[in-house]
């Protein structure tokens, strides 16, 4: 059976082939034009001969004949299975079904990627489509290879995977034949890697692997009549990745470059491209020199007549190719000669070389292509006119010259043209391989082999031959690597399997390669003088004709030979085969080649060292396998006239290349690619089954399939098996805990059980095997388990029916019943209506006459009443009318008569009165005439007068008497009030003085009882001190009579330590000595290493001997033009040599000082050397001179510097004996100080050393100390000469009276300190001995116990305590001094300002010494009250802080009393039990509280006690000494610090108004970041207000504003914005600090914008805010900076976010099943079944919940910092369009989610994302517009999808493109049979509707959604009410140097 008939069949038996070809089944038949056709059996197949059937395409109805039962057609598979992603999940695996699937998924659908096993079928599609973007390779990183639709991306992360994750290198094999597009593929591959494996460092080595690609397509690619962009080599590309699997390198492998076509090229066809990009590129400046023409001008590039390709444009790719040669670091002087070399081949072949007399040629003189040829080369134009014509003969003895043939000389010049562009080819790869080689390790690669695949064309050649055998080689290791596959797959799950049988091509490559094989019978041949082409043709016939079956002779041809291939018959022509083997190139144009005058051109053509000599890595062969000679190589050596420089043959290299290939390749995991040409015409979307069909036989696909049909290539998971089949399975056969066993009585039993009704069951072991985790069938099986499924769900389908359709006829006839019923109602009904009707009409008619009849009797006697009555009326209205108007009138006549009457009546009554009025009045006033005459007699009578003056004065005496009781009561009263008030002030004085006098008798109380315990602790201490004076008085006798005996000692430890050091010193010197000896042996291996190098380089340079003669002129001309003017002189006392050695051992800190240019250095003794920073002048020469005549300077400065050092290692001894001092403070003794005697040795030891590196780098520094010296001695005198010009009265610069000062005081303080440390130093010495070797004596042990250590720490203490007391005072009087020194001025600048700049009449009369007085007293006048009033307002002061504090306690005591009285009234409202439970609560915290209060009194009192306890010890010491002064004033003291301490408290009250400031100093600035922003830990800061940092940092912005220090300002901005910045990077993982930040960024931006003061923001601000405002500064530039990095930060959070959901999106909206059972699997492939075994070991599941979880989560944490709420809406805007645009993308990228009941479950799911926007408020955010395309997504899969939709799914589908809703389309896929495929037809209409839709508003064509799209952020103002005054500084943030303002 040959792979073209794949047959599956042959595994059905007779009794089941009736079974399955059957009237109506589906087949393939053969056909000439199609291949292959679809037909339909129209009669049941029983054995006859033939069968009639039915072709579908054109309904023709014919015969099929049937030769045997074994070659039966192919069956078809179900529709279900037509357009899988991969070929194995076809349930008939055979040739016409792999066809087909990929001429439907090509044509219908534009897929051009397919699985077919292990291997990916790639189809060109001449086109350039959207797939390969940065998007899609997102999308494939990190998924599964069976997930995703099938893409070449997919496989790259395969080997990417298994690489990462197993550390196992990969391969990834491209092959097709030309056209197929493998170099494209192989490009995507590399660009896939490089994207995921991008390195960080600078060197950007994925560029670079990406940059090769244009220039390797420059110089090996070339135009084809089957391709525009053919590779005519083959290369192996090693990218190297790190343990962090980012790409640090690649290396290349090249094979079999096709030299021919730089000579030769068939019509329609090109030279490489590189020479047209050179001819469209000549005008170019630089490439003027190369006189290049047009390509039709060239003869190499003239052959194929086609100079241009469509499309192409040489020049730009020119400009490409050089961009990428730069990139990977080849000089632009290197790039222009290698084009002068591609120039120079192209005007080679154009000289013309014409037939002489004789067999001799020559060329003519004037041939300007071969000047320019030589020209370009730099080479010999005589010696190559030369030799082109002639050649070398080499004798025994004697060398001669034979002219060439025309033939011979033109095939030598196209020789030499192809060895030129070969090596060049070379030397660039070579190039290339160097820029992209790593110093890093590699540990792993990833292999892409971009290799020919096999052709055969009608002229077949020896590079044809080379190609198929290459092809050969790999098909093998193919299929050895599928059978591996399938055998472990069996041998994993532990099923039984017999061995599958799969085509061997070993006999084929033997033919070729073994032993007197092809190429070995080849190789003879080229060796052979006189052979031929014939000759090895003949051979060939003679050794495998007849013996070898893949060996065959034409019929008609002597000179040709057939190959029988794995892929196909090849005939191939011998012709040529010998000298294309050979390679050949004379040795005399080589040697011209060799002597050229340019560098690269010598050196493609030096002499290569034999690789094979040298030891190379593991599959890392040379990147010039062409020009090499292969490991056991037959002749290596040069046959005498032969000539050539090849030691090797090309067939030959081939092979051994083709080796180290091969054992690459096995040594890794291999990734197959084939690739497949369409079509011949190069045109889109056109597929030709001949063609595609001949490509898959040879590309190994079908062999694929072969295998899998031989095996068990339907492979089901338990699980699936279940969920797909449990229709098949009885209830009682179910155990859902046991997929095994219920799949186990599926196979076995149900289905065997229907053996009877089915003769076809799988009752056969042999159909299928149960395995670990996955039942195996056999090819065919799942296809009849999907027909019982079929007609099981039939079977209940037309159960169903019967049923349905009953319940419907009865459900009919009862309608009708009832509808007859109802009828003979409603009919009976309407007679009885009628009859009704009739006899209500005769009663109706009767009642009407009666009612005419009285109706007109009634109107009669109506009318004549009615005119009876109207007469009536009108009489007796008359009558009524005339009695009415006499009425009336005799009415008014009485009323005139009533108002006549009363008028006069009236008038009378008046008269009458007014008369009596008048007699009235006349009477009354006569009468009062006559009492008015007696009254005036009785007033002129005195008598009268006193009794009235007497009343009166009584009166007036009574009421002066009531007036003066009144007054005096009213003074009474007020003494009494303000008596009161006196009483009332005394009786509050009273009460606080009585509580103040509890206060303070309590104080008082413990105060004298602490006095008490103070004085019987003191008399302990004295009892005790007097106990240790007498003891230490007895020690002190002990002591005298043990100080002979550690004298005695003392003298035996000096010996035995300056024999130590002598011995320590001999030990040094004999180990100094031993370092030399090793250093100077190293310097002489490493001198012996040099010479041998140099003497090698020697070697080669003399031969090239032309070489180095330029070389040395050029050395020499160097030497004159960089030899200085004059000589450089050194020290006559100092050698060269020792200059040297202190050159190369200066520190690099001393260089950084010296080096400061080569005119600043010391040249001489003459020179002066320029410091940065002005110095006094350095002496002179002639002093230096007279100096150097009198003393030896380098021992001088040796002693000097060396004695400076003993200095410094003396004070580190005395330092080491302090600290060994302090460490051992009891019985230990310490090394004794160093005698003089010791220190005198040491020195004239380190005297005598002899280190000239040592004496000359001290002597800069000692000059550098004496000018130094010099110059304070200098302006030390000048200061004192002045000082005694001038009186005494001494003016100086502030710096230098500052200096003074400090060495002043640094100099009484030395002094001071050495008679310390003398005294110190005595003291101890006559107390203890100090030598660290010896032992202690036993009377030393005994003294050593006593009290000694408590003196000494006590002794150790006081000098503590003084030595800082003295540090103290000694910096107040320094910064006393300085200050005053600061202020004083110059002579100069007070004759300058007030005496017009004369010094001399400045001082004339002492009035400055008398100002200098004057100003004195005046300071300390001044400095007395400022004393004064500083002591005042420090009383007012304490005093005020002491009331503060009483009244805290107050307030501590009422607010303790309220909440006891808010507890007990709570308690009140309680029940009995209640109340004492609450009590006893209340009474348990009160007391805890107490307890607390208590032991913290405690704890601090015992403290204070431990303080006194060591003060008295040390002022019991002073007062020993007699030190009682110095102990008063350090109480003194102390008191003044406990009052200054009392007073710092912390104060939460405001005693004056908080401004909203906090000040800081400038040094404090780091600390402020460090704790507000670097330290800051989310948890704290979820405690405090929200957005504190931000107040903080703003208040104290405020404080800067408002003493307008800007620099101030800006500073801590910038440090705010850096310290945000670095802690985001560093923690950009912690998304609670990350958020935090956010919010605190944009609280921050609002507060700069709230308090700008300008008015647009300040409408919501308080006036108290509006007071807060800054002033002087305007930040509206940092508020913009601020801005920005609240956009990096949101940014930062949005990236963190999308990470930890990006793995949740696809399992929780696509993979998760909400809707339990609703969706079922289908047959499925190999890589749909299983994927990588990295995944196995770590797939982790997410679902719905967990991406919610994670949602809750950042809500969460948004709302415990406060985030603005519209800065949240747009965070979950932004992560919903991610959701739904990876959601959206993954699901166009798999063909297994594109179904009805996935379409449901994703709709469901996304419903909940939407409940949950709504839960938590967010609806409005717009995050739920964002997933109308995912949600439309899945509308569409659940829409109908008939021509009558196509308006409605246009019109629902508005937010998807055109792509995207045809990709679903395309990708709808039913799940099953009942299930329609969409239609092509329809998805046409979809898209002419959408074409038009789209036309009018904007086309947009993208496929996938952008996943980094970004909405724009924004941070809307959002003022805040919290007012700066009211912030407090928590303590826990540590800002205790923030000074409230």
């Amino acid at each position: 059976m040959t792979s073209a008939e794949l047959y599956v069949q042959t595994f059905l038996k007779d009794s089941e082939i009736s079974q399955v070809y059957v009237k109506g089944a589906r087949i393939w038949v053969p056909d000439e034009e199609k291949v292959w056709v679809g037909a339909e059996l129209l009669e049941n197949y029983t054995g006859q001969k033939t069968i009639r059937i039915q072709i579908e395409d054109s309904a023709e109805e014919r015969d099929y004949a049937i030769k045997d039962k074994k070659r039966l057609p192919h069956l078809r598979n179900p529709e279900i299975l037509i357009g899988e992603n991969d070929l194995t999940s076809l349930s008939y695996l055979n040739e016409p079904e792999v066809l087909y699937n990929l001429q439907v998924r090509f044509l219908e659908r534009n897929c051009i990627y397919t699985y077919c096993g292990i291997v990916l079928v790639a189809i060109n599609p001449y086109q350039q489509l959207p797939i390969y973007g940065n998007e899609l390779i997102q999308m494939y990183s990190g998924q599964d290879m069976g997930t995703m639709d099938p893409h070449i991306f997919a496989v790259a992360e395969e080997a990417f995977k298994l690489m990462s994750r197993f550390d196992k290198n990969q391969s990834i094999i491209v092959s097709g034949e030309s056209g197929a597009g493998k170099t494209v593929s192989a490009k995507y591959a590399m660009r896939y890697f490089a994207m995921v494996g991008g390195s960080q460092a600078e060197t950007q080595v994925e560029q670079k692997v990406l940059a090769s690609n244009p220039i390797m397509e420059a110089i090996g690619n070339a135009k084809t009549t089957r391709n525009d962009n053919s590779s005519r080599f083959g290369k192996y590309i090693e990218i190297s990745f790190s343990k962090n699997n980012a790409i640090i390198g690649a290396h290349m492998r090249t094979y079999l470059l096709e030299k021919s076509r730089v000579v030769f090229q068939a019509a329609e066809e090109r030279n490489y491209h590189i020479f047209y990009q050179l001819c469209a590129s000549r005008d170019r400046p630089e490439f003027k020199k190369f006189c290049l023409m047009s390509p039709d001008d060239f003869y190499y590039t003239s052959h194929g007549m086609a100079p241009e390709i469509d499309g192409v444009d040489d020049a730009e790719d020119m400009l490409s190719a050089r961009d990428a040669l730069t990139m990977l670091g080849i000089t632009e002087k290197d790039q222009m000669m290698i084009f002068q070399i591609q120039s120079a081949v192209l005007h080679f072949g154009n000289v013309k070389i014409r037939e002489a007399d004789g067999e001799s040629s020559e060329i003519k003189k004037d041939d300007k292509h071969l000047s320019i040829m030589c020209k370009l080369l730099g080479i010999e134009e005589s010696q190559m006119r030369m030799w082109l014509c002639h050649k070398k003969i080499v004798t025994v003895g004697e060398v001669l010259t034979k002219p060439l043939t025309l033939t011979q000389a033109s095939f030598a010049q196209d020789a030499l043209a192809k060895h030129i562009y070969a090596q060049t080819f070379n030397w660039i790869v070579e190039k290339i391989n160097r820029a992209l080689h790593s110093n890093t390790k590699s540990t792993k690669f990833i292999g892409v082999l971009d290799i020919y695949g096999f052709e055969t064309f009608e002229v077949n050649s020896f590079e044809q031959f080379c190609i198929n055998y290459a092809n050969e080689k790999l098909q093998q290791i193919f299929n050895m690597h599928v059978f591996k596959l399938e055998q472990e797959e069996y041998v994993r799950e532990a099923i039984e399997w017999s061995f599958i049988d799969f085509y061997d091509n070993q006999p084929c490559i033997d033919l070729i390669e073994s032993k007197l094989g092809i190429l070995d019978l080849l190789d003879e041949e080229c060796k052979m003088p006189k052979g031929s082409d014939e000759n090895w043709c003949q051979k060939l016939y003679d050794k495998h004709l007849g013996k070898a079956k893949h060996f065959e002779k034409p019929r008609m041809s002597r000179s040709a030979f057939i190959i029988n291939h794995f892929a196909d018959r090849v005939e191939y022509q011998a012709d040529g085969f010998l000298e294309k083997n050979r390679d050949t190139v004379l040795e005399d144009h080589i040697n011209i080649l060799r002597a050229s005058e340019f560098e690269l051109v010598a050196e493609l053509f030096e002499e290569k060292v034999d690789p094979n000599e040298k030891k190379s890595r593991a599959g890392s062969a040379t990147t010039h396998p062409m020009r090499q000679a292969p490991k056991g190589g037959r002749s290596n050596k040069k046959t005498v006239g032969s000539q050539q420089v090849q030691k090797a043959t090309v067939g030959d290299q081939f092979r051994e290349s083709l080796k180290k290939l091969m054992e690459t390749l096995n040594a890794t995991t291999p990734h197959y690619i084939r690739c497949i040409k369409p079509n011949d015409i190069k045109e889109a979307f056109i597929f030709d089954p001949k063609r595609a069909v001949e490509q898959l036989r040879a590309c190994g696909v079908l062999e694929t399939i072969r295998i899998s049909a031989a095996g068990y290539p339907s492979r089901w998971t338990y699980p699936e098996f279940f969920q797909r089949y449990r229709v098949l399975a009885r209830s009682k056969d179910i155990d859902r805990s046991d997929h095994k066993k219920t799949c186990e009585n599926v196979l076995t039993k149900v289905i065997q059980g229907s053996v009877k009704k089915t003769p076809r069951g799988l009752e056969d072991p042999d159909k299928y095997r149960f395995g670990k985790t996955k039942i195996f069938f056999r090819a065919g099986q799942v296809a009849y388990l999907e027909k019982l499924r079929s007609d099981k769900l039939k079977a209940c389908g037309i159960m169903i029916q019967k049923h349905v359709k009953g319940w419907l006829a009865r459900r009919r006839y009862q309608r009708i019943t009832k509808s007859v019923t109802l009828l003979q109602k409603y009919g009976r009904g309407l007679l009885a209506r009628r009859h009704a009707k009739f006899l209500r009409e005769t009663f109706a008619a009767t009642r009407i006459q009666k009612q005419w009849k009285g109706y007109r009797a009634r109107r009669e006697y109506v009318k004549v009443r009615k005119a009876t009555i109207v007469i009536q009326s009108a009489i007796r209205g008359y009558f009524g009318r005339m009695l009415f108007k006499q009425e009336l009138h005799e009415h008014r006549a009485i009323t005139i008569q009533k108002m006549v009457r009363s008028y006069l009546a009236r008038r009378r009554y008046k008269r009458v009165m007014r008369g009596i009025v008048l007699l009235q009045s006349h009477y009354r006033r006569r009468r009062a005439k006559k009492q008015l005459k007696v009254l005036k007699i009785e007033a002129k009578s005195v008598e009268h007068i006193k009794n009235v003056n007497k009343g009166l004065e009584n009166k007036i005496i009574q009421l002066q008497q009531r007036l003066d009781a009144k007054n005096k009561e009213g003074m009474s009263i007020k003494e009494q009030e303000v008596y009161i008030k006196q009483l009332k002030g005394e009786l509050e004085k009273l009460r606080s003085s009585n509580e103040e006098g509890k206060r303070s008798s309590n104080k008082v109380s413990e105060l004298m009882q602490q006095i008490k315990d103070l004085q019987e602790e003191l008399s302990r201490e004295r009892e005790e001190k007097q106990v240790l004076i007498t003891k230490s008085e007895e020690m002190v006798k002990e002591h005298t009579q043990m100080l002979s005996k550690l004298a005695e000692e003392k003298c035996q430890l000096k010996e035995q330590l300056e024999e130590a050091n002598l011995k320590l010193q001999q030990q040094e010197t004999k180990t100094d000595d031993e370092m030399k000896k090793k250093l100077e042996e190293t310097n002489a291996l490493l001198a012996a290493e040099f010479d041998s190098e140099r003497s090698h380089h020697q070697r080669l340079v003399k031969e090239h001997a032309r070489l180095q003669q330029r070389l040395e002129n050029l050395q020499s001309e160097m030497a004159v033009m960089n030899s200085p003017g004059g000589h450089k002189r050194t020290p006559s006392d100092i050698s060269a040599i020792s200059l040297e050695s202190y050159t190369s051992s200066v520190s690099p800190d001393e260089v950084k000082y010296d080096d400061e240019g080569p005119e600043e250095k010391d040249q001489g003794y003459g020179t002066k050397k320029k410091k940065k920073a002005p110095a006094p002048p350095a002496p002179t020469a002639n002093a230096m001179e007279k100096e150097m005549k009198n003393v030896d300077i380098g021992l001088v400065l040796k002693l000097q510097n060396k004695v400076k050092e003993l200095e410094g290692q003396r004070t580190e001894l005395e330092e080491k004996l302090e600290r060994y001092e302090e460490e051992t403070p009891q019985g230990t003794t310490d090394n004794a100080v160093i005698s003089n005697s010791a220190f005198n040795a040491l020195k004239q030891q380190l005297v005598n050393a002899d280190d000239v590196q040592l004496v000359i780098k001290l002597q800069k520094r000692v000059a550098e100390l004496e000018m130094t010296k010099s110059k304070l001695a200098d302006e030390l005198d000048e200061r004192e000469d002045e000082d005694e010009d001038k009186s005494g009265f001494k003016i100086t610069t502030p710096e230098f009276a500052y200096n003074n000062l400090k060495m002043q005081e640094l100099q009484n303080e030395n002094d001071k300190l050495k008679r310390e440390v003398n005294k110190l130093m005595k003291s101890i010495s006559e107390n203890v001995s100090f030598e660290r070797g010896g032992t202690n004596s036993p009377a030393g042990k005994e003294f050593m116990d006593t009290k000694v250590e408590d003196q000494m720490k006590a002794f150790r203490e006081q000098f503590t305590a003084m030595s800082d007391e003295l540090e103290r005072r000694r910096e107040e009087c320094l910064q006393l001094r300085a200050m005053l020194a600061e202020k004083s001025i110059t002579t100069h600048a007070i004759a300058k300002e007030s005496y017009g700049g004369m010094d001399d009449i400045v001082n004339e009369d002492n009035e400055l010494a008398l100002a200098y007085r004057t100003q004195k007293e005046l300071n300390r006048l001044l400095e007395n009250q400022l004393q004064k009033t500083e002591k005042d307002t420090k009383k007012k002061e304490d005093k005020l802080k002491r009331e503060i504090r009483d009244l805290k306690h107050e307030n501590e005591a009422a607010q303790k009393v309220i909440n006891q009285y808010n507890s007990i009234t709570r308690n009140l409202q309680l029940g009995p039990e209640a109340k004492i439970e609450a009590t006893m609560q209340h009474e348990i915290t009160r007391l805890t509280s107490e307890n607390l209060d208590l032991r913290e009194k405690a704890d601090k009192q015992s403290d204070q006690i431990r303080k006194l306890k060591k003060m008295l010890k040390v002022y019991a010491k002073k007062l020993k000494d007699g030190d009682v002064a110095e102990i008063e004033a350090e109480l003194e003291r102390d008191d003044k610090q406990k009052k200054s301490d009392d007073g710092v408290a912390t104060v939460k009250h405001l005693d004056r108004t908080y401004m909203g400031m906090l000040e800081y100093k400038k040094e404090d600035e780091a600390q402020l970041i460090k704790c507000l922003i670097l330290d800051l830990k989310p948890k704290l800061a979820q405690g405090l207000l929200p957005g504190l940092p931000s107040y903080l940092l703003f208040m104290c912005v405020r404080h800067t504003d408002y003493i307008n220090d800007d620099e101030k300002v800006r500073t801590l901005l910038t440090n705010t914005i850096n310290g945000i910045k670095k802690c985001v990077k560093k923690h950009s993982k912690e998304l609670d600090r990350v958020i935090m930040w956010l919010a605190n960024t944009c609280r921050l931006l609002h507060t700069l914008k709230q308090y700008s003061g300008e008015k647009a923001f300040q409408s919501e601000n308080t006036p108290r805010q509006n007071e807060h405002c800054l002033r002087n500064f305007d930040l509206s530039e940092y508020r913009q900076v601020f801005s920005d990095l609240a956009v990096w930060i949101y940014q930062t959070m949005i990236k963190y976010m999308e990470e930890v959901i990006q793995p949740m999106v696809v399992s929780a909206l696509l993979e998760h099943e909400a809707i339990a059972g609703l969706t079922a699997s289908k047959p499925a492939g190999m890589r749909g079944r299983s994927s990588s075994s990295a995944h196995e070991e770590e797939g982790r599941e997410f679902s719905l919940d967990s991406l919610v979880k994670a949602l809750n989560k950042y809500v969460q944490i948004l709302s415990q910092h406060a985030v603005d709420p519209e800065l949240v809406k747009q965070v979950f805007r932004q992560l919903y369009y991610y959701i739904g645009s990876n959601a959206l993308n993954n699901l166009l990228l798999r063909k297994d989610m594109c179904n009805w009941s996935k379409g449901m479950q994703i709709r469901y799911n996304l419903s909940h994302l939407e409940q949950w926007l709504r839960d938590n408020k967010l609806n409005e955010s717009g995050a739920q517009s964002t997933l109308e395309p995912i949600t439309q997504a899945s509308q569409l899969l659940q829409a109908r999808k008939s021509d009558a939709d196509v308006d409605s799914i246009c019109e629902m589908c508005s937010k998807l493109t055109t792509p995207q809703i045809v990709k679903i389309l395309n990708l709808y896929t039913p799940v099953d049979e009942f299930e329609e495929r969409v239609p092509i037809s329809f998805i046409r209409k979809i898209q002419e509707r959408l074409k038009s839709v789209k036309r009018e508003e904007g086309e947009d064509n993208t496929l996938l959604m952008d996943t980094k799209f970004t909405f724009p952020v924004t941070f809307p103002f959002n003022p805040s009410s919290v007012t700066l005054d009211s912030i407090d500084i928590p303590e826990s943030l540590h800002l205790d140097f923030l000074t409230r303002v």
